[in-house]
């Protein structure tokens, strides 16, 4: 205990004994100065660092060279805090030389830290200042940081927090995981409940427990067959929705052609220093996908030491976890391991991911995505040229195996319609645009005053897009595009739909509580919007059966209703639905043609085949939100991966 002798006697600043710094180095604390402010001071005499010299040493490789110059501003000696800081070089020698220069001490962080220090700061102030305090020796406190410069920012707080404090350096990335090891659950619980409760399904009831819930629906759906009132009123309810949807299609559409073409022109300027651009991909069994995942993302040409990927793993999924051990990640990559929570869903792992990231601006891909190149390049530039309330870029997604089979086709047309016709429409009319789930970036203090994703919601995207509507933000389409699998095998394609189909139920009735409220944030014109969007997809999807038997109509066989419909009403029936195909048909073209694929125009005429695929993921959607709300059904991806 010298250290804290030497303090109780109140000997001079720098003056601590030669015992006491031993003491201290026995902690994991090596090179220190003499000294307890928190002040860098300058070590011995050492001639300039230049970047030649750390070429010369191993420490800078020579590819790290032209990122190097660009961080030092081309000047003849360099800043190693900033070389740091954009993980250029080995650390292990930058963290000696930066030790030598500023007379911290270094630390090795073999230890676990103290969790009470932790919590006397936060473990969540801790990750976002950088700081971890590790060791207390009497009324001395050591914290651990990746700078000096965070010990001067934070000196107020330090000092307040700990009274005398011992400062000494080690990597960010041994921090973080410090951190992680010592507060992993009390961070997981923050990323299940970081939205608040009226705004958030987590306490959303299941309302069965068991098989009782299929029987329900089952007997639900024939009494409304066998009695021709219910069938009256349902086909109403249908009908209306097809009216509203196609009106909707149509004026989408009409907009969609003003929209720009997907190739920007433009040259790409960002005025003033280039961001820092964390990108979040949760993973969960994907142990076969991820090295191809790195290699793709490796194709970004965004300066890689302003590139902060955060690949999020379940604490269970061990063999992902191997797959990217074995992978020799860059230094721009890194692993976030998510503890174990009430819920193992993607946005509770990117909520988890969001603590952990370096950026000023949050992208999310998925496991399988490729995004064209100059991806990140767009996003900075249109960030630094839009409106500051623009607080998302959505990009479009789009697939790289088109041509496996027909179920592949549809669902390129599908995106096409959606991505490149639909949405670029539903922007231009000023209506809330549902997210998709990737190739998705977020201006950091919007999506954090957003408190992030539903961790409880399995389609977190429709849900945060329309968190921004209702916050006064806006969405804007990225001229991008991120290609990634389609799911075209009939069963996974059922499951992954349905779960999407349940995210539209669960969050329409969470933004539904109060809908005098909704109607307050959005406004007539968006809220309306939102009830063709949201409601308008889920009825079209559970009551499609309805509306397909008009088709006994008009073939002349009985229909359970049929007495208490004229012919003109029939035949206006049916005429709705030939528009209703028309709407369809126009905005796949549209996409079609945008997107540049070489698919025939006339699977277009099939897609009506495909779209009883959504019915019975609707019906299968409506049972999951009943029995099932949180289950999150996973996609198996690389099945059909082109390997590029």
């Amino acid at each position: 205990m010298a250290v804290v002798e030497a303090i109780r006697h109140k000997a001079p600043r720098g003056a601590a004994s030669a015992e006491a710094l031993d003491r201290a180095k026995n902690l994991g604390l090596g090179a220190l100065r003499p000294g307890f402010d928190l002040s860098p001071r300058p070590g011995p005499k050492t001639p300039p660092i230049r970047l030649s010299d750390l070429l010369r040493d191993g420490i800078l490789q020579l590819h790290d060279l032209p990122a190097a110059a660009r961080a030092t501003a081309g000047l003849p000696d360099c800043k190693l805090e900033t070389l740091i800081a954009r993980r250029l070089g080995a650390p292990e020698p930058l963290y000696r030389l930066l030790a030598r220069e500023t007379g911290f001490g270094l630390a090795d962080l073999s230890e676990p830290a103290d969790v009470r220090l932790i919590d006397r700061l936060g473990a969540l102030t801790c990750l976002t200042t950088g700081l971890l305090p590790w060791r207390q020796v009497g009324e001395t406190t050591m914290v651990v940081a990746a700078s000096p410069e965070a010990f001067a920012q934070n000196r107020q707080l330090l000092t307040q927090t700990f009274g005398r404090v011992l400062p000494a350096l080690a990597p960010a990335a041994r921090i973080e995981a410090r951190i992680r090891a010592a507060r992993g659950p009390e961070l997981a619980r923050r990323a299940e409940t970081r939205v608040a409760e009226n705004l958030s399904c987590r306490s959303f009831p299941k309302l069965f427990s068991g098989p009782e819930a299929r029987v329900i629906l089952a007997l639900a759906a024939l009494t409304c067959l066998l009695v021709p009132a219910l069938l009256a009123a349902l086909t109403v309810i249908a009908m209306v929705s097809l009216i509203a949807s196609t009106g909707l299609k149509l004026a989408a559409f009409t907009a969609s052609l003003t929209a720009p073409p997907t190739a920007d022109p433009a040259p790409l300027v960002v005025s003033g220093p280039l961001p820092t651009v964390s990108i979040i991909v949760a993973l969960y069994r994907e142990a076969a996908i991820a090295p191809r995942l790195i290699r793709r993302l490796g194709k970004l040409d965004y300066p890689k030491d302003l590139l902060d990927i955060v690949l999020v793993v379940e604490e269970d999924d061990t063999l992902t976890r191997a797959a990217l051990h074995k992978a020799a990640l860059p230094p721009w990559m890194r692993v976030v391991v998510a503890p174990e929570g009430r819920v193992k869903t993607k946005p509770r792992a990117l909520n988890f991911a969001l603590d952990f990231c370096r950026g000023s601006i949050i992208g999310v891909y998925d496991a399988e995505d490729a995004p064209e190149p100059d991806q990140i390049t767009r996003v900075a530039s249109t960030f630094a040229t839009a409106d500051p309330r623009v607080a998302c870029l959505q990009g479009a997604l789009d697939f790289y195996n088109p041509g496996t089979n027909w179920l592949a086709r549809c669902f390129t047309l599908e995106y096409g319609s959606w991505f490149r016709a639909m949405l670029p429409g539903l922007e231009r009319l000023g209506l809330p645009i549902p997210l998709g789930g990737t190739t998705l970036f977020f201006r950091r203090a919007a999506l954090e005053r957003l408190g992030g994703w539903d961790a409880w919601n399995v389609t977190e995207d429709a849900d945060l897009g329309l968190r921004l509507v209702r916050d006064g933000y806006y969405t804007a389409i990225l001229l991008s595009t991120t290609f990634e699998e389609a799911n075209c095998r009939p069963l996974p394609w059922v499951k992954q739909r349905s779960r999407w189909v349940k995210g539209y139920m669960m969050t329409y009735l969470t933004h539904m509580r109060r809908p005098l409220a909704l109607w307050r944030d959005l406004g007539p014109w968006k809220f309306a919007g939102m009830q063709v969007l949201y409601l308008g997809s889920i009825l079209q999807g559970l009551l499609a059966p309805v509306l397909w038997t008009w088709w006994l109509l008009s073939l002349g066989l009985p229909h359970p209703v049929g007495s208490w419909l004229s012919p003109t009403l029939v035949h206006s029936g049916v005429a709705m639905f030939f528009l209703a195909e028309f709407a369809n048909f126009a905005l796949g073209l549209l996409g079609l043609k945008r997107s540049g694929h070489k698919i025939n125009p006339l699977w277009l005429l099939t897609l009506p085949a495909y779209f009883p695929l959504q019915s019975l993921a609707a019906w299968k959607a409506l049972w999951e939100v009943l029995h099932l709300p949180f289950y999150w059904d996973k996609t198996s991806h690389g099945l059909f991966d082109d390997g590029n």
